[in-house]
Order: C-alpha cells, then structure tokens, then sequence
C-alpha cells in the first residue's frame, strides 16, 4: 500500500471516492492523527490517481462519460488485470474450480487420487494406506491437494470467497512468495493437524483461509503502515464459526461434518507467520 496524500479530517472526499472505484483504482482511506490518509494498492496506477486527485482539488468533473470507465481497444479487461496482479491467489482458485469440474465427472476417482494418503477397497470396505507408506512411495502432493478438494457448491463458493478478499490481500501488499509460502504451510499444516485425529476423507480450502485471516488481522494489528484491513465483526464472525462447528450443537445444524482441525491448524501458521513477520518489520524500523 502506498501513501499519496493527506486530507484535513472533515474534508468531504465521497466524489473522490466514487471516481476512484469508477476507474477502477484500488486505494483506501485511513484515519490518523493529523488527518485522512489517501493509499493507493497498486503503484502502476499512481499517475492515473494524481490526475484525478488534480482534478478534484480543482472542482472539475471526475467521472467518465456515462459513469462508465472507457477502455481502449485492446486493453485487457478489469478483471482480467486484477488477476494477473495476484497469481497466486489465482492460480489456487484455478485449481479448486478445475478439481471441482473434473470430480463432477469422474467422481470419487479424483478424490481417492487427491486424499492425505492412499484409499482402496479391501473386502467390500474403504482401505487407507499410512502417511509413512504414501511419503515413501513419493505421493508428496498429498500432503497438500487435500486443500483442492470441496464437495458441494457452497463448500466451494465461500472458500473461494475468503480465499480472493484475504489472498489478494496478502499479495498485493506483501507479494506472491509470502503468499505462496502461506499456502503451502497452512494447506499442509492443516492437513496434517485434520489427518492426526485419524481422519482421511477431508478437504477444502478452509484452513488456508482462516491462516489468511490470522495473518491479515495480525498485521493490521501490528503493523498498520502496510495497509491491510480486516473488519472486527469478520474476525469475530469466523473464529465464533469455528469455535460453533467444534461443538455437540453443530451436530443438530448438520453442521457436524466439518474439518475443525484443519482450521485451527491453519489459524495457528496464519497467526505465526503474521507474528514473525510483523516483529522481523518492527525490528527493522
């Protein structure tokens, strides 16, 4: 996040506001002592920002013709550009949405492929191989594609809902490698945590989820410069969620078939990772 300018606190900056969400440029306001704090998310965008800031400060029209944002021919579309600027956040939805279609057609194949360790039948019963078996045998990617695996629409939905608000914005603001480093940790953290109490079929991108809410909340926290926000009543709603689902009660919802573990695993590396990085920052300030 990059600071741009500050405002008296009873400017009035709503017209600023629109025409920025109008042009489709990322920014945020903060409230601080002296005053309002203008950021901007993406550098790039910072000559386009300073125009309009310009023009707003001399009373001009900000909005484009008709409200709309006029493209030239051959730029590439909006959404299009926000994802090429979080990759990896993209390329984990990609996934899940890709392992979603193909169970939709080969079924439980692509979930016995896609489980911690090996499943078979054996004598007309499910039969599970060990961690060591399936680490020895070079199945490494299991430790992590369980995180791929969801199994209905809404599982799907609100984790790639949780996955792009806090992905894109641990990318934007600490780049692809923290952020591909946090996945890694937390998918497998929390695989192995759901695996330790014996359970096999799970799945779902949840406990990376809620690692990027811890981090994101810690550094908001800890290190505000940086720009990343989370509401207070998010945080509470998601860890009362999880705290409902380890209950007796969520059994009587049909909300008893949860893998709780895998997001308190993925919770633990969140708020690990955002406490030594933003410790790692203040050291160096």
């Amino acid at each position: 996040m990059y600071r741009v300018m500050l405002l008296p606190r009873d400017t009035d900056t709503r017209e600023l506001r629109q025409a920025l969400w109008a042009h489709r440029i990322g920014h945020r306001y903060t409230d601080e002592a002296e005053g309002q704090v203008l950021w901007l998310v993406d550098p790039r965008q910072q000559e386009t920002m300073q125009r309009l800031v310009l023009r707003w400060q001399r009373g001009e029209s900000l909005m484009p013709e008709g409200g709309k944002v006029l493209r030239p021919r051959g730029e590439t579309p909006d959404w299009l550009a926000s994802l090429r600027q979080v990759p990896v956040t993209a390329v984990a939805m990609g996934l899940c949405l890709a392992v979603f279609a193909v169970m939709s057609v080969l079924g439980d194949r692509v979930i016995a492929a896609m489980t911690i360790v090996p499943v078979g039948v054996a004598g007309g019963q499910l039969a599970f191989g060990s961690l060591g078996e399936m680490l020895a045998s070079g199945q490494v990617w299991r430790l992590l594609s369980p995180a791929f695996l969801h199994f209905g629409w809404m599982h799907l939905i609100f984790n790639m809902l949780w996955l792009w608000v806090f992905g894109r914005q641990v990318e934007s603001l600490h780049g692809r490698g923290r952020m591909l480093t946090l996945l890694l940790a937390a998918g497998i953290g929390g695989n192995l945590a759901q695996y330790a109490t014996g359970t096999v079929l799970f799945g779902g991108m949840s406990g990376v989820d809620f690692a990027l809410l811890g981090y994101v909340w810690l550094m908001a926290r800890r290190r505000p410069d940086d720009g990343f926000f989370v509401p207070q009543m998010l945080v509470v709603f998601m860890l009362g969620w999880m705290v409902f689902t380890m209950t007796d009660v969520a059994d009587l919802f049909g909300f008893g078939n949860v893998a709780n573990e895998a997001h308190l695993g993925g919770l633990v590396v969140g708020l690990l990772f955002g406490w030594y990085h933003s410790r790692a920052r203040r050291a160096r300030r």
